[in-house]
């Protein structure tokens, strides 16, 4: 078995160096809400998401990425335990932001316009409901934080942070998503919001992490789209919406997840895999 030194173990998310320039990101059923990770699993969770990464990753050939395999038996020397939950990829040096393409109004765009009327420093007409689609997808950059919250940039200071590289990578990232939302629409699925990452290898960039999933994305059914309120959501939301049900002061431990949130939960993910790709999670 290859030696691998684990070098960051995230919210969600084991990182390990397999060799020289080359990670292995293990998806695993840890689930965090508001900062905190939950002290209990969602079961699959981390192998439903690995093959929808994949999978999208799959679909926009014209844009390079960290992938290299996914296999299990086509990477000597992983655990059994990886298996249908890691990625081998390319080490790239991270852009410090976060890429995010909104196409609809919700979460904390709709309170920025309801406060501002404008979403995040940028018109977008007057008058719009929560969930209304958007004119146009709006590229709002925000700060990427170890810890705490990401903070919302404007155009100029991301231009300053990410440098040359910066207007092809908005493009890119308003491209993919275009993309992706139609793509998804046809499947019974809005992608109302997505955030995307970047790196750079030997000076290039290229799209890192995860892809288009529930949890880097908006993801509502689109048979029950309906502006002007909350939309139900194939994402996390649900573990939110249960959380905040309870008197949890979202400064302590969380409490754990009652065993019909967790199924509930693990259904949503498996729904979004199923309906986007015909895969079962």
């Amino acid at each position: 078995m290859v030696k691998m030194e684990l070098i960051r173990k995230g919210k969600v998310r084991d990182i390990y160096r397999y060799s020289d320039r080359k990670l292995v990101l293990v998806a695993t059923d840890r689930i965090s809400a508001f900062d905190f990770v939950l002290p209990t699993e969602i079961p699959d969770k981390g192998k439903i998401l690995t093959k929808m990464s994949v999978l999208w990753f799959q679909r926009f050939p014209e844009v390079e990425n960290h992938l290299i395999e996914w296999r299990w038996e086509k990477v000597p020397g992983l655990p059994e335990e990886f298996k249908e939950r890691f990625m081998l990829v390319h080490e790239a040096e991270p852009i410090p932001v976060e890429f995010i393409v909104r196409g609809y109004l919700a979460g904390s765009g709709w309170r920025e316009y309801k406060r501002t009327g404008k979403l995040f420093g940028q018109d977008v007409g007057e008058g719009l409901r929560e969930s209304d689609r958007l004119p146009r997808p709006v590229f709002t950059p925000t700060t990427k934080a170890m810890e705490g919250h990401d903070m919302p940039i404007s155009l100029e200071e991301y231009r300053e942070i990410v440098g040359p590289h910066a207007d092809y990578l908005m493009e890119v990232s308003l491209s993919i998503y275009q993309k992706a939302h139609d793509y998804a629409l046809g499947k019974g699925i809005i992608i109302a919001d997505t955030k995307f990452e970047f790196g750079l290898l030997d000076g290039k960039p290229i799209l890192i992490d995860e892809l288009l999933t529930p949890d880097s994305s908006r993801f509502w059914p689109a048979e029950e789209y309906e502006p002007g309120k909350p939309q139900r959501s194939f994402d996390k939301q649900y573990v939110r919406d249960y959380l905040l049900s309870t008197d949890w002061d979202r400064k302590s431990t969380p409490p754990p997840l009652p065993p019909e949130v967790v199924k509930k939960t693990q259904e949503k993910y498996r729904e979004a895999l199923r309906r986007l790709f015909g895969e079962e999670g």
